[in-house]
């Protein structure tokens, strides 16, 4: 029995001193990242996959303003403002929520969180992107587009993310304002001014942030929870949230409708709209009857889809 316990010892010192040494070889490598991972790291912070919405509806929303079509050098400069002033929006937002981020599944992998990238680092980047914006598009496109570009900045971090987020469970409504922003930007930059008619994409994506964002809170309710954070799932239940996801899909599909009354789209919109807001709806009735976590998670990446098959039918109706 001796001799059997002393041979496996050594087997046991080996693996531990082979893990350490591996621990250790990881270590190196983390403190001598490659410069690419480094990259990819800082455009993390920039949360482009949420940008690449908000990218498509500025643009389309420029050819809403103008069906005769805008300059392209125009429509890169804004797409170039728009997405330096959203993805410092993000890196700001990195920074403020990285102990909450640090409690959840979900963003404990984040580059602050990690250490991949120094916390101030990150904040000054933001800083930087969102001052870069603002000054680029001041000159390059005109200074009413910097002005709301600059304002969709602030509205994200300061209303959003500082105030509201960790204050009601009313926070992604009232803080769904920062993100309709882009769409103005658009028209601004479009036509040099603002019109009531700007109105229309900017209530649009304002009324379909609640129950896009509310689906993905069913999903991740835990973690919110965890975090201290009211969201709406944690506060009401996640049975009120489904309502509430519910009760903002009508109010969303019946607003869309409203530019056709007035006789600013036509008939190609009219469909899309009809045929889109009927599968959004439909989807959250299935959730509000039958929930589970792939109803939400459907409901969620639907939410995607619509808005974006939304603003392409906006800009084909009004070229067509």
């Amino acid at each position: 029995m001796e001799s059997a316990t002393t041979t496996r010892r050594p087997g046991r010192a080996g693996r531990l001193d082979r893990d350490l040494a591996g621990a250790l070889e990881v270590g190196g490598r983390s403190r001598e990242r490659p410069l690419l991972g480094t990259v990819r790291d800082y455009i993390a912070l920039t949360k482009p996959r949420i940008i690449s919405l908000l990218l498509l509806t500025t643009v389309a929303t420029m050819i809403v303003a103008d069906p005769a079509g805008p300059a392209l050098d125009a429509v890169l400069w804004t797409m170039l403002g728009g997405y330096l002033a959203a993805g410092g929006a993000g890196a700001i937002n990195h920074y403020l929520d990285r102990e909450r981020d640090a409690r959840m599944a979900r963003t404990r992998g984040r580059p602050l969180v990690s250490g991949r990238i120094e916390p101030w680092h990150g904040l000054v980047f933001g800083i930087l992107l969102g001052a870069l914006a603002t000054i680029q598009l001041a000159l390059t496109v005109n200074p009413l587009s910097a002005a709301l570009a600059l304002a969709g900045l602030l509205g994200y971090v300061l209303v959003y993310t500082v105030w509201l987020k960790p204050l009601t469970p009313q926070n992604i409504v009232i803080g769904g304002a920062a993100g309709a922003v882009p769409p103005l930007v658009g028209w601004a930059a479009a036509t040099g001014g603002l019109a009531v008619d700007a109105l229309y994409p900017f209530g649009i994506v304002f009324l379909w942030t609640p129950p896009h964002f509310w689906a993905l809170s069913l999903l991740i309710k835990d973690d919110y929870a965890r975090t201290g954070v009211p969201m709406l799932p944690v506060v009401k239940g996640e049975a009120a949230t489904r309502r509430q996801i519910l009760a903002y899909t009508l109010v969303l599909v019946a607003f869309t409708l409203l530019p056709v009354a007035t006789g600013f789209f036509g008939a190609i919109y009219l469909v899309a709209a009809l045929v889109l807001g009927g599968a959004f709806t439909a989807l959250a009735l299935r959730l509000l009857r039958s929930p589970s976590r792939p109803a939400a998670l459907r409901l969620y990446l639907a939410s995607l889809a619509y808005l974006a098959l939304l603003f392409c039918a906006m800009a084909a109706d009004r070229v067509i």
